[in-house]
């Protein structure tokens, strides 16, 4: 299983890629397909955040499974810990599940289809590209982006950055897109309908329940 290891804002000791080694056997233990594990480590500077100085970000990567966990505190030690407890849940659910649907057995998903508030769509991606200076939004979202490839921008002397980045993915159910968005542990979930081929999210709403939506143009609505 290859193991990359980026730091952001802070050096990578050798120390602690030799822990992140010795802790994977946790990974492929629950998970042994998983072909990738990448890990973030950011450091904030702000002073007052010292307690969550450290974040730590674990994806791993086991066919078309994606699971991602993360965590952070004082040091990258304990925020390791803390972002593999969350992992290793993800992935005991992730495998518990692919065993329920070769025993034939399906979850009931409660899922909302009623209006709600529209999620802030700000998926959190692994690389930091940098920051290419532009003066308008429509500038920033201009261009044509290959399979995988991001980009971020800072519109003119403002505070606000806006990242793209274009992933490619196979049609999927309501109901795997759910599962997706758990494993991931983000509050939505972008994905292609596998029945209506229209784009759509699933997001959390409260409790056990989700919410869809999906874009179409008036005219492919009309027909």
């Amino acid at each position: 299983m290859e193991i990359v290891v980026t730091g952001r804002r802070i050096q990578i000791k050798q120390r602690f890629r030799d822990v992140i080694d010795s802790k994977m056997n946790r990974v492929t233990a629950i998970a042994p397909d998983a072909q990738r594990v990448t890990i973030v480590v950011t450091h904030e500077g702000n002073p007052r955040q010292a307690d969550t100085a450290k974040r730590v970000e674990i994806t791993v990567y086991a066919g078309r499974t994606v699971v991602r966990a993360e965590a952070s505190s004082s040091d990258e030690y304990s925020a390791l810990d803390l972002a593999l407890d969350k992992l290793t849940l993800r992935l005991r659910r992730s495998r518990d599940r692919r065993k329920d649907h070769r025993r034939g057995y399906s979850s009931e998903v409660p899922v909302d289809l009623g209006m709600a508030e529209e999620p802030a769509v700000t998926p959190q991606e692994l690389e930091e590209p940098a920051l290419e200076p532009t003066n308008s939004t429509d500038e920033a979202v201009a261009g044509d982006l290959g399979p995988g490839e991001s980009v971020e921008v800072q519109v003119g002397d403002t505070p606000v950055t806006i990242r793209r980045k274009l992933h490619i993915a196979e049609p999927m159910t309501i109901d795997e897109a759910i599962n997706q968005m758990e494993l991931i542990g983000h509050d939505f979930f972008l994905f292609v309908n596998i029945d209506t081929k229209r784009p759509s999210v699933v997001y959390h709403r409260h409790g056990w329940s989700y919410g869809v939506f999906e874009i179409d143009t008036p005219e492919n609505a009309a027909r």
